[in-house]
């Protein structure tokens, strides 16, 4: 199974934003991967904070450790890219793991 990193926006409307990320983890499971949104992950009640600066920036590290032993990164773009989406798109680079841009609304494979 393939290991990705999923990315997908999560500040702002935080409601939407992870509507919008458990679609995203639905699609990349049903294409065989196995996904880690640690934006889901690391927020959920009882174990980070996003609006308290120090929690944010732990779960945001914690995410981005997985980025190097990942197959891909995999960005989400119907809702835009981040800041903290270019950071994770960043470090990939970086890495040389390869970068996938989907949308849910279109073609999968489509470019931003």
């Amino acid at each position: 199974m393939r290991r990705v990193v999923l990315e997908s926006p999560y500040a702002g409307d935080i409601e939407a934003n992870v509507a919008y990320a458990r679609r995203c983890l639905a699609d990349s499971l049903a294409r065989g991967e196995a996904p880690l949104a640690s934006h889901l992950l690391y927020t959920q009640p009882g174990v980070l904070r996003d609006e308290i600066p120090e929690e944010r920036a732990r779960g945001i590290a914690a995410g981005h450790a997985w980025i190097e032993q990942a197959h891909a990164l995999v960005v989400y773009a119907d809702l835009g890219v981040s800041a903290g989406m270019s950071a994770a798109i960043r470090l990939a680079g970086l890495y040389s793991v390869p970068i996938e841009w989907r949308r849910l609304d279109e073609d999968p494979r489509g470019a931003p």
